[in-house]
Order: C-alpha cells, then structure tokens, then sequence
C-alpha cells in the first residue's frame, strides 16, 4: 500500500483543524499557508471530504472548515479510506468475498490477509487526537537549552 499525496495532505489538513478546532471556522488560505499545501489541491481534497462525517463547512465572511467531531473519533482508517479507496496490500482482498480464480490454492493468499489485518487494524487504531499528543511528546523530547 503506498498513500498518495492525497491522502497524506488531508491527513496534515485535518490535523491543522484538529490543533486549531478552538478557533471556529478556518480558511483554506489559512490551512495551506500553514501547511504549505496548494490551495487548489485543498479544495480537490476538501470536495472529497466533505461528503463524510469529518468535515463541517460554513459559507459567508467567516466561513471556512472544522472537524466535525472531537479528533479522537477520526481515525486515520476512516480518512485514507475516504481519500485513496481501499487500503487492501493486493486487489483480490478489496471484495468482502474473494473473486480471484486463485483464491482456492493461492500459497500467498494467507500472508497478504495477515498483512491486511496489520495495516487495517493499526490505522483503525489511530486518530488525529493520537498523531497530535505523539507529536506533541515528540517535541518536547526535542528541547534543546
């Protein structure tokens, strides 16, 4: 599984919203000024987002984006999911039942399932909250006198 830039930009754009979700409504200027992230690739990823339960988008003079739930219910699983499709290592595990003509004597087919129930069951198991509080540990590692 490779994660496109797509999917590693909205993770930052949201991460942005979760620091900042104290602040109302955030502008996309703001976000990729911050971020260093096109505006215009922003909004490509925005459309994406918005038609989930993440984001909460307000029109107007003071419009612009915020979470829309607590960062803690984010899951990065959720967000790659909704930016890059599925997360499977190989195709023939993207259907809930098995259509590959191999599927019945494929030697690999149990290592590529273990693989899968990894990389599913660890990015289940992060959220934005936890990336900010790891980076936030991260950073006071790093403090230097």
């Amino acid at each position: 599984m490779k994660v496109s830039a797509k999917g590693r930009y909205a993770l930052r754009m949201l991460l942005d919203l979760a620091e900042h979700r104290y602040d109302g409504f955030i502008s996309l200027k703001e976000i990729a000024e911050r971020q260093n992230i096109s505006k215009l690739y922003l909004e490509q990823i925005v459309s994406l987002l918005h038609t989930s339960d993440i984001l909460r988008a307000n029109r107007g003079k003071n419009g612009g984006y915020m979470l829309a739930k607590e960062p803690s219910s984010c899951k990065v699983s959720q967000i790659l999911r909704i930016t890059e499709g599925s997360l499977t290592p190989v195709d023939c595990l993207e259907d809930e039942v098995n259509q590959c003509e191999q599927a019945g004597f494929c030697k690999t087919l149990s290592m590529w399932s273990g693989l899968n129930k990894v990389i599913t069951g660890y990015l289940n198991n992060v959220s934005l909250q936890d990336m900010l509080e790891q980076y936030e540990e991260q950073s006071a590692d790093n403090y230097v006198i």
